[in-house]
């Protein structure tokens, strides 16, 4: 375990090494950031004098060692529009995020598995067709378009749900969070919802999948040899493995809902860190969008790699080293 953590750990530095030194190549082509940042009235020279205050003239290899130097110390940069921390900022939106994340996470887990383990099961059954024809129709419809559906139905025609905004929020040990308030929560239901439409089509269909494979092994067919009782069968034997890959994949999966939020908060006017990033290009906030990229490409390596070692805590005979016995 302390080898592969090791290994991870090396793997973990390369890649936010190379995310950061293509987060940090792409911005120059962003656009002026001094277009937001003053206004019509202020002159060309006066222009040229900020550019050069900024660092913005350096080379690359200069402005990437300064920001290297920096992020080793906690520094990712100063927002030209926010004038704080980029990390700050992110940080601030993060709650907001989470909270989002977290819900359709809810969503994908509660509703993906049941579904998935009964289509398994009960293949050829009407309610097993309903299901799978609904998680087709669900990949195919993105997500802003499920998001302006649900807004429109649930918030302009019955008028139960708001359609835009966090909601109230209560600070409970320190933690702001909208789960602490019914109008929070009610403001989360429907991004929720619009967000986990990405996922559990596919999640529905990855274990009803894994569920058959498993259902068909020789181990459980010995397990119906010796007339172990159906129910033990499905959900102590058969369950148990389905779920090694799903983790695998909801793990990264997690990242990915967290770096794809953008679409879901704008619509629902959510203020996370996807509407932030959305603001930060429009803005041409550079050192803010170079901060965002390298936060989100984080989550990922931190996910992956909770993933593994959980895969391991799960199933211990998996070899996390990579080693023969």
């Amino acid at each position: 375990m302390f080898t592969f953590l090791v290994k991870r750990l090396l793997q973990a530095v390369v890649v936010m090494f190379v995310i950061s030194l293509v987060a940090f190549a792409i911005q120059d082509n962003l656009g002026d950031p001094l277009r937001e940042m003053v206004g019509q009235s202020v002159s060309e020279a006066q222009r040229e004098a900020l550019r050069v205050k900024l660092g913005l003239h350096d080379p690359f290899m200069v402005k990437y060692g300064r920001f290297l130097k920096g992020a080793v110390h906690g520094d990712w940069g100063t927002s030209f529009i926010f004038k704080k921390p980029a990390l700050e900022v992110i940080l601030s939106k993060l709650v907001a995020t989470l909270e989002l994340v977290f819900g359709a996470s809810l969503i994908i887990v509660v509703l993906s598995i049941p579904l998935g383990v009964y289509s398994a099961i009960h293949p050829r059954s009407f309610l097993t067709k309903c299901i799978m024809g609904a998680s087709i129709i669900g990949i195919s419809v993105p997500v802003f378009l499920t998001a302006i559906l649900l807004m429109y139905l649930f918030s302009v025609q019955l008028g139960w749900l708001p359609s835009y905004g966090r909601g109230e929020t209560l600070n409970l040990l320190g933690w702001d969070s909208g789960f602490f308030t019914w109008d929070g929560i009610q403001h989360l239901i429907l991004p929720s919802v619009a967000l986990s439409s990405i996922m559990l089509p596919l999640f529905i269909r990855l274990v009803r999948s894994e569920m058959l494979e498993v259902l068909s092994s020789e181990y459980v067919k010995f397990a119906w040899a010796k007339g172990l009782d159906k129910k033990k069968v499905w959900y102590q034997h058969a369950l148990k493995n389905t779920m090694l890959p799903v983790i695998t994949v909801g793990g990264v999966q997690i990242g990915t809902m967290v770096a794809y939020t953008i679409l879901t908060e704008t619509v629902f006017q959510w203020p996370g860190t996807g509407f932030l990033f959305l603001e930060a290009i429009n803005r041409v906030d550079t050192p803010l969008i170079t901060a965002y990229v390298i936060f989100v490409g984080l989550v990922f390596v931190v996910t992956n790699t909770f993933v593994d070692l959980l895969y391991g805590v799960i199933n211990p005979t998996v070899n996390l080293t990579g080693k023969g016995a």
